[in-house]
């Protein structure tokens, strides 16, 4: 979790420090990985539900 939470803010001091405590604490690349597209998949629906707005705005 603070891993996804690190992507999310774009920290690289907090992704560096929960990497490396991840990893210290057994998980491997592809559970990195998975943590990598979760927090993408999040950011990407925050736009969405953003744009939604945006566009329900826009007057034709």
């Amino acid at each position: 979790m603070a891993v996804a939470v690190a992507l999310t803010t774009q920290c690289p001091y907090c992704l560096e420090l929960h990497r490396s405590g991840a990893q210290a604490a057994g998980a491997s690349q592809e559970e990195l990985a998975e943590t990598a597209l979760v927090a993408a998949a999040l950011r990407a629906g925050a736009a969405i539900t953003h744009a939604a707005h945006v566009m329900g705005g826009a007057k034709s």
